[in-house]
């Protein structure tokens, strides 16, 4: 049975900032379509989480070079573990973006287990995913992506600013998340 989760508290901050280190921080949070508090809270999470972030990222993302080279176009970690919220037995969930060349089967997989499939002792979760076509609604792997995932490598910066065009459609309402049998879906993504 699920644990039940803690009820989420905030509080406010007054923060001084240099003008440069705030101009460059509100440059960042409108390139990746977020308020600059939701940036702000986004950098200080990750700093705060009790795991190395820094370590799962450079493992996952050298690994997911070293397997796929140049088809690798991004990587997006997803899910309780990046969120803090990882119970135990928690996997470490990504999104490995693959260029559309890429034919997304079980080989792919296959290529991903036969190397050490763990970090910080818990196993790494591989979504494999094409890289979004931009005029056609968010498949619900990348709305997911788009609320609470964390770009840890992006080749050429199209996977942030697809996750900004998405957070835009989510804070217009052309996409909205739903729950069926506690399950998220989205309503308005392909």
């Amino acid at each position: 049975m699920p644990r039940p989760q803690a009820k989420r508290v905030t509080t406010r901050v007054l923060l001084r900032l240099p003008a440069d280190v705030h101009r460059a921080l509100t440059g960042e949070a409108v390139d990746a379509g977020l308020s600059f508090n939701e940036l702000c809270v986004r950098r200080l999470s990750a700093q705060a989480h009790p795991h190395d972030v820094t370590t799962a990222r450079s493992a996952i993302v050298g690994r997911a070079g070293r397997t796929f080279g140049c088809h690798l176009l991004g990587v997006v970690a997803v899910g309780s573990w990046v969120r803090g919220e990882a119970a135990t037995g928690s996997d470490i969930d990504v999104l490995i973006v693959l260029d559309a060349g890429t034919p997304l089967s079980r080989d792919l997989y296959r290529r991903w287990d036969t190397q050490a499939a763990t970090v910080e002792g818990r196993d790494v979760d591989a979504h494999f995913i094409h890289p979004p076509v931009s005029d056609a609604p968010p498949s619900a792997p990348w709305c997911e992506a788009a609320v609470d995932g964390v770009v840890w490598f992006d080749k050429d910066g199209g996977i942030v600013a697809h996750l900004g065009r998405i957070r835009r459609a989510i804070a217009e309402h052309r996409v909205v998340r739903k729950l069926v049998h506690g399950q998220p879906y989205w309503k308005g993504a392909a």
